[in-house]
């Protein structure tokens, strides 16, 4: 089914950002010249803003439905402005300054977060109970598989050229995620449930 396909693809895509922050922060803030020591105190500021997106994402969705949006639309409406939230991991390969920087990571992980909490919802919303866990699990295989192949790219793009084109991809790739959302989720806005 496209859903399904929409909802792998989509959790392939976004969990290696996701762990490219947990991963790599600390050791992209040293490589913009900050030790661990004078970024300690800005370091879990990202981890924090991931916490809320949790709660945003499901709670704008849960809001949008009870004002009457139809649940596929809600839900896709939060992947969209996640998807434009973690574009937000591109200010620092272009903007220096340490604010910024650390800014830019919580907005992208607050957006993230919400971002990963819809698309863990949506096999509930569209699929029979019988077949939520399956596509659950498809989902998670995707990501881990992604989130491999991310890290093993990184590791190779930022010790042979820099964090720039890491940046730039990371916040490309969300982009693309929510287009598969929007794509292959088509029509079906509400719950597929029978």
């Amino acid at each position: 089914m496209p859903e399904t396909w929409g909802i792998v693809l989509s959790k392939t895509l976004t969990d290696p950002v996701w762990f490219f922050v947990t991963d790599w922060f600390a050791i992209f803030l040293l490589s913009k010249g900050y030790s661990p020591k004078d970024s300690l105190l800005a370091f879990w500021i990202p981890f924090l803003a991931a916490d809320i997106g949790n709660f945003a994402g499901g709670g704008i969705s849960s809001y949008l439905i009870k004002r009457g949006w139809r649940v596929g639309n809600a839900r896709k409406i939060v992947c969209v402005a996640g998807a434009l939230g973690m574009a937000m991991l591109m200010l620092p390969a272009f903007v220096n300054g340490f604010g910024w920087l650390v800014g830019s990571f919580a907005i992208a992980t607050l957006s993230y977060a919400a971002f990963s909490t819809i698309i863990l919802t949506l096999p509930a919303d569209l699929y029979p109970a019988g077949s939520v866990a399956t596509v659950s699990g498809l989902s998670g295989t995707g990501a881990g598989i992604g989130t491999i192949a991310a890290t093993f790219l990184i590791g190779i793009i930022s010790d042979r050229y820099s964090f720039r084109p890491i940046l730039v991809v990371a916040s490309i790739v969300p982009v693309i995620a929510a287009g598969l959302i929007l794509l292959l989720a088509g029509k079906n806005a509400g719950p597929q449930k029978t």
